[in-house]
């Protein structure tokens, strides 16, 4: 097997169709991660499940991390596009089964599929990227991508809320599947043909403990506070988590084909950027979970309105991913694009550390803007600069890794962020009771509050909220650090040049099969 670190060409009919395609199947498994938000109170009435909804959004996030490393190892060993293409088909399948569903353990199940096909989704798509463009181009497409996830994450909650009220619930899921049957038919007709690697057994070891791993990082992340972050629950998840990391590690030196190539490993490129990944993702799901919770509570706004208040936040994504596309192509130096980001990031949490109840819209718009921006260009750098240091074949495994990475992130910064929110608030709202039927783990029954006691409920939640955002800050500061010791190469069309990484690797190291 050849083990060349050239990149396919581009298709020679362009990029335009399957991008296309691509585009579309990404915004649909992001929306899925976020569209049941606000439908979830009317699911739980309707299903008679109050006890497990939480499962609804968990079983989907659960299942599509666990998954990701899988799908870009398959993809790598028997072709992309035929993995994605029945990634995309299992989603769809899945869809129904939710829109369908008379009972929550059915609608849990059903999700459970769906995330598999969405991680499938996902990865799949940012390896294919690699795939059709060159790598001084990659940067430039990966950053529609990352805008996509952030719209997405904004969109979602409202496109679920207005589903909810005009039609019904069920159409958050039935919505995918004529846009996914379209994504489908243009990426079978416009994506490369498929190419299969060296046969080889496929590494199931290390494909359970991988996504016992991903069970146990996410069950600890979703439901730490539910549970109790000391409860013999999540302490025994945590061990056993720990447990299967140790394992993972001779599994996959013995592995004839490793789902994770212990070689990648060893390069700091691979492991600084999945961290960074990590790191800001965790950070910028803190923001797009939790701003328009803080809009809505203390600013009285409607969910709609929640999400016009939040358009500079996306304003700036999309604009700062357009230009360090194009800045990563045309004038290289990934790690000046990616300590921008992660600068104006760490700057915008701070500005929202210090937002209160009386934070005017103008100010509040400006802070979304700063924030947005330094959202926007870290995810396409981190990518790209990992496709870049691996062999062609095997960028379903490298974008997997950083995959994971920023799944379990997100996971852990909505985790450990509502932790300080709920935990803050409950702190400077003791006393409050007496306005009766007031529930301190429930913001929104603040209105019940007679009015004396209202406003200092309001600004309680506000301060918890600006906290919050304070004691997530400093992971980006620790982004910060290793992407100063990131050495990525100088321009996207380089290749890195980091000793020790996997571009060092002897020939068929990283690949064997």
């Amino acid at each position: 097997m050849s083990t060349s670190h050239e990149s396919p060409s581009p298709a020679p009919r362009g990029v335009a169709a399957p991008m296309s395609a691509l585009i579309l199947a990404v915004l649909l498994a992001a929306l899925d991660q976020t569209i049941v938000s606000t439908a979830l109170p009317r699911i739980a009435q309707d299903l008679n499940g109050f006890d497990d909804i939480a499962w609804v959004s968990a079983a989907y996030l659960l299942a599509s991390t666990a998954a990701t490393p899988l799908w870009g190892k398959l993809g790598d060993m028997f072709g992309r596009k035929r993995l994605y293409l029945a990634a995309t088909s299992v989603f769809l399948a899945a869809s129904v089964l939710c829109g369908l569903a008379q009972n929550l353990p059915e609608l849990i199940g059903a999700r459970v599929l769906q995330g598999v096909g969405g991680g499938g989704m996902i990865v799949l798509t940012f390896a294919l990227v690699g795939d059709i463009v060159a790598p001084a181009e990659r940067g430039r497409y990966q950053g529609m991508f990352g805008s996509v996830y952030g719209v997405a994450s904004i969109v979602g909650p409202l496109l679920g809320g207005v589903f909810t009220d005009q039609l019904s619930w069920r159409w958050a899921f039935l919505v995918n599947l004529p846009v996914g049957v379209v994504a489908l038919l243009i990426a079978a007709r416009s994506l490369p043909a498929a190419t299969r690697g060296a046969k080889a057994r496929i590494d199931y070891p290390g494909s359970t403990i991988l996504a016992a791993i991903a069970t146990g990082l996410v069950l600890v992340t979703s439901f730490g506070e539910r549970w109790g972050w000391g409860s013999p629950a999540i302490v025994g998840l945590i061990a056993a988590t720990v447990a299967l990391a140790v394992l993972l590690v001779p599994v996959e030196r013995r592995a004839a084909a490793p789902v994770l190539p212990p070689a990648m490993f060893t390069s700091r490129t691979v492991v600084f950027s999945s961290l960074i990944g990590f790191f800001a993702n965790a950070a910028m799901f803190a923001v797009l979970v939790y701003l328009p919770t803080y809009l809505q509570i203390v600013h009285g706004v409607s969910a709609t309105l929640s999400g016009v208040h939040m358009l500079p936040l996306v304003a700036g994504l999309v604009a700062s991913q357009s230009l360090a596309g194009r800045w990563a192509a045309h004038v290289g130096r990934l790690r000046m694009i990616l300590l921008a980001g992660l600068v104006a990031n760490l700057a915008g949490l701070l500005l929202l550390g210090t937002i209160g109840a009386a934070t005017g819209t103008l100010v509040l718009s400006v802070y979304f803007l700063i924030t947005g921006a330094g959202i926007g260009m870290v995810p396409m750098v981190v990518l790209t600069t990992v496709q870049n240091s691996v062999p062609a074949t095997d960028l379903g495994a490298a974008s997997a890794v950083v995959t994971f990475a920023r799944s379990i992130g997100a996971a852990f910064g909505v985790a450990v962020f509502g932790s300080f929110l709920s935990t803050g608030f409950a702190d400077r709202t003791r006393g409050l009771t007496a306005g009766g039927g007031f529930d301190a783990t429930r913001p929104d029954t603040i209105g019940r509050l007679p009015a004396t006691l209202r406003d200092s409920a309001l600004d309680a939640f506000a301060h918890a909220t600006a906290t919050g955002y304070l004691w997530i800050a400093p992971t980006l500061a620790v982004g910060i650090v290793l992407a100063l010791f990131l050495k990525p190469a100088r321009k996207a069309g380089d290749r890195a040049d980091v000793p020790g990484s996997v571009d060092d690797a002897a020939p068929g190291r990283l690949s064997r099969r």
